[in-house]
C-alpha cells in the first residue's frame, strides 16, 4: 500500500518552523534523511529496521556521496544517504521522536564526542535528520500541510533527490 500523503507537495510552498517551536506538538508522519560514512551496509539496514518498528516506511534509493568537507589534503570517506518516509503507528511529540532517533543513532554506535585534532575525520555510523513533519490532524490546523524543519532547509542535493523520488513514487 502506498501513501498519498505527500502527493502534490511543493516544497517551496511549505511553512518552515524551527524545531524548538514544535517540541510539544504531536507528529503523525516524518520525512527523514539517513546518513552513514562508516559501514553503511551494516548500519542503514539496522536503522531502517528500527524505524519500521515505529510505523510504515517508504524508502528512496540510497545514494553514495562525497563528504562535502573533504579536501585533497584531507580526504574523507563517502556518505551513503537515504530518505525515509515514516508514517507513525501512534502519534508522539516531536521531542519524543527526536529522543527516539538519538537512541537509534547510539544503538548504531554513533559517537558525538568533539573531533580531536589527531583525527579530524568524523566517523558517523548513523545520522538521522528530520526534514519534514506532519502534525497530528486532531491537534493543529497547521497539520493540513507538511512543515519543513527550518534548520534543514534548503535541503542538500541528495536530500532533495530523495524527497523528490518519494514524491514521484506517489506517496
Amino acid at each position: 500500500m502506498t501513501h498519498r500523503a505527500l502527493a502534490d507537495l511543493n516544497l517551496e510552498d511549505l511553512k518552515q518552523c524551527a524545531p524548538e517551536q514544535l517540541q510539544t506538538h504531536s507528529v503523525s508522519a516524518v520525512l527523514l534523511a539517513l546518513g552513514s560514512n562508516y559501514q553503511a551496509e551494516k548500519y542503514l539496514p539496522r536503522a531502517r529496521e528500527q524505524l519500521a518498528a515505529l510505523g510504515e516506511i517508504q524508502l528512496s534509493t540510497a545514494f553514495q556521496n562525497p563528504d562535502f568537507t573533504a579536501t585533497p589534503e584531507l580526504p574523507k570517506p563517502d556518505y551513503t544517504n537515504q530518505c525515509v518516509y515514516l508514517t507513525l503507528t501512534s502519534d508522539i511529540t516531536l521531542q519524543q521522536l527526536q529522543q527516539s532517533f538519538k537512541r537509534l543513532e547510539s544503538d548504531c554506535g554513533r559517537q558525538r564526542c568533539s573531533e580531536s585534532i589527531k583525527n579530524p575525520i568524523k566517523i558517523v555510523t548513523m545520522d538521522i535528520d528530520i526534514l519534514l513533519i506532519k502534525l497530528d490532524d486532531k491537534e493543529n490546523s497547521l497539520s493540513k500541510k507538511w512543515i519543513i524543519m527550518a534548520d534543514r532547509y534548503p535541503f542538500k542535493a541528495h536530500e532533495r533527490a530523495g524527497v523528490e523520488e518519494l514524491l514521484l513514487s506517489g506517496l
